[in-house]
């Protein structure tokens, strides 16, 4: 930004404005600057002179302050030490690629630099969209892995015109605004602004006599069935990503991605923790007293021998070392944790009760 100084409109410090110290490295003044047009860059401030001028101001220090003659004349003389300098404002722009080399930042500075950021040049090729697919699956399936087949609903190559969008024996014109290029440059100032064109939506060409089948847009509504690998482990709001799968790209793009969401069904006897398996079991009263063995169910269909030993308390957790989840990607497998509830009859025959008697009178206690 700029501020008043003696009745004239006077420039801050270069330092000052990308938040650096006099001696900053190179490296140093290249990610100062990154984080600053990040910040304001106009096509995320849309609407914001303010956020506009910062990036224009961070710009113009960073082109100085990268350019060792330029730094060094800014060091010694100031501001006025480089107002003689040509190409003012632009070595910054054709040089993005530098600033955000390991960055994507797709039509946000395609929009704002046109094919000047990174060297990108002509008509762009749009990608497909992505499509989200809800796949339900029991939890016995997250602990083997299933492999399963989907239908999925999707934009492919219509197979009448081949994705041309025009009827046979025709061929698309020539976009008369962009002459096939597929975007409209402007320059203003310091910028060159490219949009995509508004007539030919970025296709480069107009479709006279449009394709009855698919209505000129060259892609057609079809089901594909496609096998899914859900691996073990997997939880629920876990993404499986099919590269390809997704819709296709007008105009001959490549397609977008599938992406599976694995919602796991609710268990009517086991729950899930992590990796471990929680198992509640009813145990009878005798044999928590005296101790003894119990079949226990686990996630995988089987059952394994468990020992209850006597004293055995209500609540009481054992557990089966490796009867859980598998881990995902990985090898080994959580635990089944088995709780224990002592079951209490709610109706006793004669001789239960006699014995019951019998048995709390030697414990020295009145019951019935």
């Amino acid at each position: 930004m700029f501020f008043i100084e003696r009745g004239i409109l006077a420039k801050r410090d270069y330092y000052e404005v990308l938040g650096v110290s006099k001696n900053a490295s190179e490296q140093e003044l290249k990610q100062a600057y990154r984080k600053l047009a990040l910040k304001y860059h106009p096509d995320k401030n849309k609407g914001d002179p303010e956020a506009e001028e910062k990036f224009k101001e961070a710009t113009e220090a960073y082109e100085v302050l990268r350019d060792p003659q330029k730094r060094a004349s800014y060091d010694r003389f100031g501001h006025e030490g480089v107002s003689g300098f040509d190409g003012f404002g632009r070595r910054a722009y054709s040089d993005f690629s530098d600033i955000f080399g390991d960055f994507d930042f797709g039509d946000i500075f395609d929009a704002f630099m046109g094919s000047s950021f990174g060297g990108r040049k002509g008509k762009r090729v749009r990608r497909g969209s992505d499509i989200q697919y809800d796949l339900s699956i029991t939890l016995e399936e997250t602990a083997s892995g299933k492999e399963v087949q989907i239908e999925v609903p999707r934009h492919e190559m219509c197979d009448k015109c081949s994705g041309t969008g025009s009827a046979a024996g025709t061929k698309p014109s020539v976009c008369p605004v962009c002459n096939g290029t597929g975007q409209i440059r402007q320059t203003q100032g310091f910028f060159s602004i490219t949009q995509t064109c508004y007539k030919c939506k970025g296709a480069g060409k107009i479709i006279t006599s449009p394709c009855k089948s698919c209505g000129g847009s060259g892609l057609k509504v079809k089901k594909r069935t496609i096998t899914v690998k859900v691996p073990a482990g997997v939880e629920s709001g876990s993404r499986l990503k099919i590269t390809g799968e997704g819709e296709q790209g007008p105009n001959g793009g490549p397609p977008g991605d599938l992406y599976v969401v694995i919602h796991v069904m609710k268990h009517a006897y086991f729950e899930r923790h992590g990796n471990d398996i929680i198992s509640l079991v009813n145990v009878s009263f005798p044999m928590v007293c005296l101790g003894g063995e119990i079949d226990v169910p686990t996630i995988m269909g089987s059952k394994v021998i468990m020992k209850i030993p006597p004293g055995t308390e209500n609540g009481q957790i054992f557990r089966l070392k490796g009867n859980g989840i598998p881990y995902l990607g990985s090898y080994g497998r959580g635990d089944q944790l088995v709780k224990i509830n002592i079951n209490v009859p709610k109706k006793l025959s004669l001789r239960q009760k006699e014995l019951l008697k019998e048995f709390s009178k030697l414990d020295g206690e009145k019951v019935g």
